[in-house]
């Protein structure tokens, strides 16, 4: 039987959601400026925000709460101390406690005067010179971290360390090579020809860097060039470990928009979309100063270099959330809602951004776009595997002899470029382990690295690609403490969509705290977070913590599946 609503509720209702639509893509980013200004709770303030926007007050307090930027009260002195992985291997976390002492600011609290809170967050992109913090917009990194944020010492933050190991950069071609920007897109879009860009990537074989692997000609493909179609450049970069993309948006971003602006041609979008995680505050300021000369030089606008060709492009700031760089979460972000990863399908290129069709490419790989276009697809496809073409970032961390980002050609041998491009273990310490992929990416032995830096490859030894940063444990690190850790990232960033994930990540943590075998209860829980959890974050924990498990052996009895 019909249900038959009243006409003058369907349309109020409508109207709400066309006017939040209108206004959505902002809350959340009104909302963080709002909470900059106030120790109090989400309650007290976000309710004005939303009745600003016209919302009701409920569409400001859901992501209000949800935000690790937002749900932390803010003091006039405001630092974030990170608490990811390479910055836990460089001093076993030792750092955080350290710094709560000096500003007497305990994490995730204000002092009851306002004038200084703190934040724990993961991560800050220092991982190749931790641990580190944000004072403010200013880090301070290394040993002499807590030194820094008492101006006892000068504050340091090198430069990301970068390399080349292919011959020809294709990511670093700018920061390495020089190669300037902004030499393929004029050309491109006065030709008029945005199938030849389709093209070229398809027959480079380009696979998405953000994780996933998926090829990019078929993400493309399937939004069907449709109108209204939607770009977004996802620069949230949150697997701790990796740095790529902050180097990009610090240090080329005119790459990035080039790669962009290329992607949308291609997808026949008039609309593209850079989100930068907050924890980047650098990257976001020269992202955005990037969009405004790209405008002045008419790369951007309603007539591109003089064409019928309209783009425009904005930068839009995250607010803290590791599940919000997954592509349904991350247009959930967007839209102004909570960043919680939605059911599939409808997939994101048929229904995504305010259910316009929108494609999302994370920032690496489209740095890797202007050079195919440039030099051909296959020309690409010659690098790297036959599988899985072309080149990548890989980010290794501080307790590596030589931390640093290096380009090397997909299938490069993991043990090379730990042992010749790292050059080991630094100050003659022994390595453990080493976390390829990310938190939730998996554990490898030091006398099990000779794989090749391929997705399929490492996922047949219990690793996987992600991002491809490289975080090495030594001696000092008890496996223990290792386990824990990977149990209190999956705790405290799960974004709760799901209970296999929300209840089992923290009955996990419960697990691992109690210092001794989990019995039969782990497999259990296992078999629920990979089978029953909506999204990859939930199916990825049991992987890791098994290969962490097989790493360590007998010192994590009872992990094992």
């Amino acid at each position: 039987m019909a249900v038959i609503r009243p006409a003058g509720r369907f349309d109020a209702f409508r109207a709400l959601s066309e006017r939040r639509g209108r206004v959505g893509e902002r809350l959340v980013e009104r909302l963080a400026h709002t909470r900059e200004s106030s120790v109090d709770g989400p309650e007290s303030w976000a309710p004005a925000v939303a009745a600003g926007l016209g919302l009701p007050a409920a569409a400001a307090l859901g992501p209000a709460a949800y935000y690790a930027d937002l749900v932390v009260p803010h003091g006039r002195r405001h630092v974030r101390v990170c608490s990811a992985t390479a910055c836990f291997a460089a001093r076993s976390g030792r750092h955080l406690t350290q710094v709560e002492q000096e500003l007497g600011v305990a994490v995730g609290t204000a002092s009851p005067d306002g004038g200084t809170s703190l934040q724990a967050v993961r991560c800050l992109g220092y991982c190749y010179a931790g641990p580190a913090v944000l004072d403010g917009a200013t880090p301070c990194t290394g040993p002499a971290l807590v030194a820094q944020l008492a101006g006892r010492e000068p504050r340091s933050a090198p430069e990301i360390p970068v390399a080349d190991d292919t011959g020809d950069p294709v990511l670093l071609a700018g920061v390495v090579a020089g190669e300037p920007t902004w030499q393929v897109w004029p050309g491109t879009v006065t030709a008029g020809r945005p199938d030849r860009v389709h093209e070229e990537v398809a027959a480079s074989g380009l696979r998405g860097r953000g994780g996933a692997g998926f090829r990019v000609a078929a993400k493309w493909g399937a939004a069907g060039r449709a109108p209204g179609t939607v770009v977004v450049a996802n620069g949230d970069e949150g697997d701790p470990g990796s740095y790529a993309d902050r180097l990009l948006m610090e240090a080329d971003p005119r790459r990035v928009l080039e790669g962009l602006a290329l992607a949308c041609f291609a997808c026949g979008a008039r609309r593209g979309v850079v989100l930068v995680r907050s924890e980047y505050p650098r990257a976001l300021a020269r992202m955005r100063e990037a969009v405004e000369e790209a405008y002045a030089a008419g790369h951007f606008g309603p007539s591109v270099h003089g064409t019928d060709t309209a783009l425009g492009v904005e930068v839009v700031r995250g607010a803290g959330s590791y599940v919000a760089g997954e592509e349904t979460a991350l247009i959930a972000s967007l839209e102004g809602d909570r960043g919680c990863a939605r059911p599939r399908p409808p997939y994101p290129t048929a229904r995504g951004l305010w259910d316009a069709p929108t494609v999302v490419n994370n920032v690496e790989t489209l740095a890797a776009v202007p050079w195919i276009v440039a030099r051909g697809g296959d020309a690409y496809a010659r690098r790297g595997t036959p599988e899985e073409t072309g080149t990548k970032l890989v980010c290794l961390s501080e307790r590596f002899a030589r931390p640093g980002a290096y380009e090397v050609e997909m299938g490069t041998s993991l043990l090379r470029i730990v042992t010749e491009l790292g050059g080991g273990m630094k100050d003659g310490s022994e390595p453990t382990a080493l976390q390829v992929g990310g938190p939730l990416g998996g554990f490898l032995a030091p006398d099990a690295l000779d794989v090749p830096l391929t997705t399929a490859d490492l996922a047949a030894r219990g690793a996987a690609l992600g991002h491809a940063g490289l975080v090495a444990f030594d001696q000092h690190v008890a496996p223990q403490d290792v386990l824990r850790h990977v149990w209190e990232f999956a705790a405290a960033e799960s974004c709760g969509a799901c209970s296999p994930c929300r209840v089992g990540s923290r009955r996990g943590l419960e697990l691992a705290g109690a210092g001794t075998p989990p019995g039969a209860e782990w497999g259990r829980l296992a078999r629920v977070l990979a089978e029953a959890s909506l999204c990859a974050f939930g199916r990825r924990i049991p992987p890791a913590v098994h290969s962490l498990a097989r790493v360590y052996g007998d010192r994590l009895p009872g992990w094992e599946p």
